[in-house]
């Protein structure tokens, strides 16, 4: 499979934010986000069998802790990543899936925690879900919307009550897209949205979701890759 790169750092997202994980970046992407903060995963990469991927995952984490598989669109290699995963997940880890839902999930093996970035229509990218997946979740996987204003905003909030998502997965997640060209300061200016402005409207909606923010970035500089 083609690999941009494997690293270890602490999840930035999601409900295991601020744990300890080992990230596998696969190279390739079908979609085009107008915010995308990884077009360096669109081409390159490196070619690495399962088992050469498998041998850098235990060697960063060798007490078999979180991994997540992300991209890029990992789905996109479909035929060599369902093995890993399921290897991942005899070999003991907690594997995470980061993908947009614009692939069919269905063969996701049991155990994986999908984590679905349903595109809003500032993205550019608005109406590739495909809904079917939403018969693939089960209670332990999450659903992501990143927001760049109220147009975002108030699609997810529709989405979300439309499928009754609050009821079907783990958790969903509602986070501001950063600039692309975010660097230097850690902090909320370099949001599309501000955190502030999306909790004021998540609390008069009484939205039942989680307000998600990237750590990595207020951690790091917004610029550095591999964190």
């Amino acid at each position: 499979m083609q690999i941009t790169e494997i690293y270890k750092s602490l999840q930035g997202e999601s409900t295991h934010a601020g744990l300890p994980c080992v990230f596998v970046r696969l190279t390739g992407c079908n979609l085009r986000c107008s915010w995308c903060d990884s077009e360096y995963t669109f081409q390159g990469g490196r070619k690495l069998t399962s088992e050469d991927v498998l041998n850098e995952v235990r060697r960063l984490s060798p007490k078999r802790g979180l991994v997540e598989i992300t991209g890029g669109e990992p789905m996109l290699q479909e035929r060599e990543l369902l093995p890993l995963m399921e290897e991942l997940l005899e070999d003991g880890y907690r594997v995470l899936l980061e993908t947009s839902g614009e692939r069919p999930l269905e063969r996701v093996p049991e155990g994986v925690i999908k984590i679905v970035d349903v595109k809003c229509p500032n993205s550019g990218e608005g109406g590739t879900f495909l809904t079917e997946n939403l018969a693939t979740l089960t209670a332990d996987d999450e659903i992501k919307f990143v927001l760049s204003g109220q147009t975002d905003y108030e699609f997810a909030r529709e989405f979300m009550r439309e499928h009754n998502l609050a009821k079907r997965v783990n958790a969903v997640l509602f986070s501001p897209a950063f600039r692309k060209d975010a660097k230097g300061a850690r902090d909320s200016s370099h949001c599309l949205l501000d955190p502030q402005q999306l909790a004021e409207w998540m609390l008069a909606d009484d939205v039942p979701a989680r307000l998600g923010l990237q750590l990595h970035k207020f951690i790091w500089d917004p610029a550095v890759k591999g964190v």
